[in-house]
């Protein structure tokens, strides 16, 4: 059965730095892509970045380049999201997803639960 589980989201301020983990189980990572996703309340999900089977990452959102890295520990079946110098308009439910293929698509086939970011003075 395959399953996320996220965690690391929270409250900061504006310029801190956030990172976020995501277990998975039933599967092992490294065959796949996987990806972060955000929502912003009253927006659709969108893409932010994604790190292929192979370790190389993508990222799918211009506002997120410089700030935000993508990695991966295969021993612990786990990707991170690292946010630094976050902003209001990072505020979002953030999700990790198995993405269907080795190399990266921007199309999730396996969520994580999702966990909230809050970005505010």
């Amino acid at each position: 059965q395959v399953q996320f589980v996220e965690s690391g989201g929270g409250l900061v301020q504006p310029g801190g730095s956030l990172r976020l983990s995501c277990a998975a189980s039933g599967f092992t990572l490294r065959n796949y892509a996987s990806g972060w996703f955000r929502q912003a309340p009253g927006k659709e999900r969108e893409a932010i970045l994604c790190i292929n089977g192979n370790g190389g990452a993508t990222y799918y959102a211009d506002s997120v380049k410089g700030r935000f890295t993508i990695s991966r520990n295969n021993a612990r079946n786990t990707v991170y999201l690292q946010m630094n110098s976050l902003k209001p308009e990072d505020t979002a439910v953030y999700y990790c997803a198995r993405e269907r293929n080795f190399y990266c698509s921007g199309h999730g086939d396996y969520w994580g639960q999702g966990t909230q970011v809050t970005v505010s003075s």
